[in-house]
């Protein structure tokens, strides 16, 4: 007996909604595996890894290694803080920490994430700014404190920046976005990502409790995020701010800048008021490049977000 055309559409009508059901279940699962890419080191050899990247380890009071630091060559006027993408793990971000180390005299420390590299943990938005949290209450005491994000970092940057308004004396936000849930949607418009998403990230939301000087850095030919997500961040921040967009550059391709592209930066803190007089760079400083991109993306966001 065949069956009316209707009750055949109905049927199938069933099928895709389950079909759909079952996406949304298995997305809302297993979201994180979709958003974090650690790239983990054993324990044993992680410390002889960072040394070939030139880092030392950042332990905190009970010991454990936290990151990784380059102390200042001399007497360090300021710390810079480096939160990096969703991919690789902090060890491989010595393209970001040695031209900020050799700009000027600061101590930078890369803040390893839960879970990443040889940390324990596992990463989301609530493990990721604990540990953001305790590495910034362990930054040097009276020194200037810096923040520099690379992609999903800007959240964490902008949610530090927020607790701790009148202590971030500047920003760098490489490959940045205003609401992480709107580039999930973005990325998946066959899904409710933006209801879905655990981990909601929201730097435009940040960045009204925070005035200080930034440097936003856009990727003109973003494929992840899109130059869009960078530049509603920036049209919508109200405090001092300089944009660098570096046109027909992909995520993994702006972070890498030279030395005296980030004295440059320096000047710009200084100069908005971030830093006062206290923060020194080395000679011949100043000249901003607007051209520099990072060599290959080993170590960087994996072609993720």
């Amino acid at each position: 007996m065949k069956q009316k055309p209707r009750v055949r559409i109905f049927r199938l009508l069933q099928l895709l909604a389950i079909a759909y059901l079952v996406v949304l279940l298995v997305a809302l699962i297993f979201q994180r595996r979709l958003l974090y890419f650690p790239t983990r080191i054993p324990a044993e050899v992680v410390e002889s890894v960072a040394r070939e990247h030139g880092f030392s380890p950042w332990r905190n009071p009970g010991g454990q290694i936290i990151g990784w630091k380059l102390p200042a060559a001399g007497v360090a006027t300021g710390s810079v803080l480096i939160v990096h993408g969703n991919a690789g793990c902090a060890v491989g971000r010595d393209y970001l920490a040695q031209p900020i180390h050799a700009a000027g005299s600061v101590d930078v420390f890369v803040l390893e994430y839960p879970g990443y590299g040889a940390r324990s943990g596992t990463p989301s938005r609530a493990s990721i700014m604990a540990a953001a949290e305790e590495a910034f209450q362990l930054l040097p005491a009276r020194q200037k404190k810096f923040l520099v994000s690379e992609s999903i970092g800007t959240g964490v940057a902008c949610e530090l920046a927020a607790r701790h308004w009148d202590e971030v004396a500047g920003m760098v936000l490489f490959v940045p976005y205003a609401n992480l849930a709107a580039v999930a949607q973005r990325r998946m418009p066959f899904l409710p990502a933006y209801l879905l998403l655990l981990d909601r990230f929201h730097p435009a939301a940040s960045l009204r409790d925070y005035h200080g000087p930034i440097q936003f850095v856009i990727a003109g030919a973003d494929e992840i995020l899109g130059s869009a997500a960078g530049q509603a961040l920036y049209d919508g921040y109200g405090g001092p701010k300089q944009r660098l967009e570096i046109s027909g550059a992909g995520h993994n391709e702006v972070a890498a800048q030279s030395a005296d592209w980030w004295k440059g930066v320096f000047s710009f803190w200084r100069s908005a008021g971030g830093v006062g007089r206290h923060l020194q760079t080395e000679p011949d400083g100043g000249k901003e490049e607007g051209g520099g991109r990072r060599p290959g993306v080993s170590a960087g966001d994996g072609g993720q977000q």
